[in-house]
């Protein structure tokens, strides 16, 4: 095999890393290192935990902080990350 040859050999492309968060206590298993909101509520849902798709996100932060997640924010996925998801109950 010449060297043109080899530089034109299809680049194998890596195969995402599963990280294992919880959502509302419940271990729940994601491809990451990057995720969404939405992505991390459906995931939720697939591994049974009782939640819905409109529901409001937040990722728990060190020091007892929470970062809220819109469905379309970008997340870095960290093994043992833990979010609550809750019944959004904005009546207006």
């Amino acid at each position: 095999m010449t060297t043109t040859e080899t530089s034109k050999a299809p680049q194998a492309h890596p195969q995402p890393h599963l990280f294992t968060v919880t959502v509302n206590g419940v271990a729940v298993s994601l491809a990451g290192p990057k995720t969404t909101g939405r992505q991390i509520k459906q995931a939720a849902i697939d591994a049974g935990v009782p939640i819905q798709l409109d529901f409001i996100l937040s990722e728990e932060l060190p020091n007892r902080k929470t970062r809220l997640i819109r469905d379309d924010d970008p997340v870095s996925l960290h093994e043992g990350s833990a979010f609550v998801a809750l019944e959004n109950d904005d009546n207006s």
